[in-house]
């Protein structure tokens, strides 16, 4: 900050503007009950993701009521699709009103199944094509929250990650891939979560996102134990309570989920070479 900035009281509304980004720069933002993780000094990148996460707390009392694993319904959804889609000659392919859906994994806990999976939507050419898009994220209960104008998702590849339990899902992680977010080496960007929807802890969900090329992630929880996840061989089916680095549909970064053991929470997370 300049010495004129701090002894000048007749700023501009874009010398405000800049102060309050500075400001902003050096805020951590805090996230209950998520808990942002970040490696491979990629700081700037994790706030954003992380604040996406926290905006799950509104999100998710909106689509609780959606099946976890079945196609896009629940009336919840629904109601905000008033947007017609374009015909079928001006759709683009890939399909960008449907989400590609990919289940990063599943288990059991106290008999009642939990899975993670992510919906990756493929970015609009045009307006048009954007603002049927929307229309369809209403559909399966999926809503930017930083959105504000269709015309914003054009050229943008938008995903949602949601955590399902029993017979709820809410959605944990909402942002967009970009170009200046590829990852490599030992990148790592996660969030670690309650296993239960509606719970303020402790943080044993650990869902995350890693370069094409990560062999191996593991999770440090504070027993002082470890769970490695190694990369999944192409084409196996997901197992309950099977942990792995997968790739996802769509997704330009492949994925992985930890989950702690009853009685701890997480601690760290790195990709080994």
């Amino acid at each position: 900050m300049s010495a004129d900035r701090e002894t000048n009281h007749d700023m501009t509304n874009s010398d405000i503007a800049l102060l309050l980004a500075d400001a902003a720069d050096e805020v951590e933002i805090g996230i209950a009950p998520y808990q942002a993780v970040i490696r491979g000094g990629r700081r700037r990148r994790a706030r954003r993701w992380a604040l996406a996460a926290a905006t799950a707390l509104v999100l998710s009392g909106s689509s609780a009521t959606l099946a976890v694993a079945g196609l896009p319904g629940g009336e919840e959804g629904r109601k905000g699709a008033v947007a017609t889609r374009p015909s079928p000659s001006t759709t683009s392919s890939p399909d960008v009103f449907t989400a590609q859906r990919t289940t990063l994994a599943i288990g059991q806990e106290n008999g009642k199944e939990w899975r993670v999976l992510i919906d990756v939507w493929a970015a609009p050419r045009d307006e048009v094509e954007a603002q049927g898009q929307l229309a369809a994220m209403g559909e399966y209960g999926e809503t930017p929250s930083d959105v504000r104008e269709p015309s914003q998702l054009v050229g943008k590849s938008s995903f949602f990650v949601r955590r399902g339990d029993g017979d709820r899902v809410s959605t944990v992680i909402e942002d967009v891939f970009t170009a200046e977010d590829a990852m490599s080496g030992t990148d790592v960007e996660a969030a670690a979560i309650a296993l239960n929807i509606g719970s303020d802890g402790p943080y044993r969900l650990v869902i995350g996102q890693v370069a094409t090329t990560a062999q191996r992630v593991v999770c440090s929880w504070k027993n002082g134990t470890t769970t490695e996840v190694d990369r999944a061989p192409s084409n196996t089916e997901i197992n309950s309570d099977e942990m792995a680095i997968r790739s996802a549909e769509g997704s330009p970064h492949d994925w992985f989920v930890c989950l702690a053991p009853k009685g701890t929470e997480y601690e760290s997370v790195e990709v080994t070479k």
